[in-house]
């Protein structure tokens, strides 16, 4: 019986240029990536311990499996490190370039995200997380109108799995990351 997967032929797919220079960069350096990548500490530190990484699938994995691990308390830093949708933060290229769905919004939607930023935040304590990346502004007003109700829990599992996609965009980047950068 053959198949198609390099498991099955004994071969193993060589890991990418960034995923070798993550793999082999100094402890400091690979957690300040992670850091870009996900604010909380017991993430990073999770996929920081289980360096190397044959494939950039092993990578995800190893986020997907730490990002269920975590606590309330390790989420709420995971947050803490997000701007909320529509107030990009200054000087972030990551930040612009995952919200701009909001960059070409009117300022009368602009305006309702604000407040429904603000009564999110009021109702579960933290910003409203969604993964951003190529969804409209009207997309992420929709979502924010439709989370608005779900209970703490809820919220919390939701937060947890669009953190997830979040992680997975940016440690692709790492990942297949030119040049010097882990």
């Amino acid at each position: 019986m053959s198949s198609s997967s390099p498991r099955s032929t004994g071969d193993t797919p060589e890991p990418t240029p960034g995923l070798t220079r993550f793999n082999t960069a100094d402890d400091t350096t690979a957690r300040a990536a992670l850091h870009e990548v996900c604010a909380s500490r017991a993430w990073a530190g999770k996929v920081l311990a289980q360096r190397p990484y044959a494939t950039t699938d092993a990578l995800f994995a190893a986020s997907d499996a730490a990002m269920a691990e975590l606590t309330a308390e390790d989420l709420a830093e995971a947050m803490a490190g997000h701007p909320p949708i529509g107030r990009p933060k200054p000087g972030d290229p990551t930040s612009h370039r995952e919200q701009s769905g909001m960059s070409g919004a009117s300022e009368a939607l602009k305006a309702e995200m604000l407040e429904l930023n603000l009564a999110y935040q009021e109702k579960f304590g933290h910003v409203f997380l969604i993964c951003a990346s190529g969804r409209t502004g009207e997309q992420m007003r929709d979502a924010v109108r439709n989370r608005i109700d779900n209970t703490p829990e809820q919220e919390r599992e939701i937060v947890r799995g669009e953190l997830g996609k979040i992680n997975r965009i940016r440690l692709t980047r790492i990942a297949h990351a030119e040049g010097d950068a882990a």
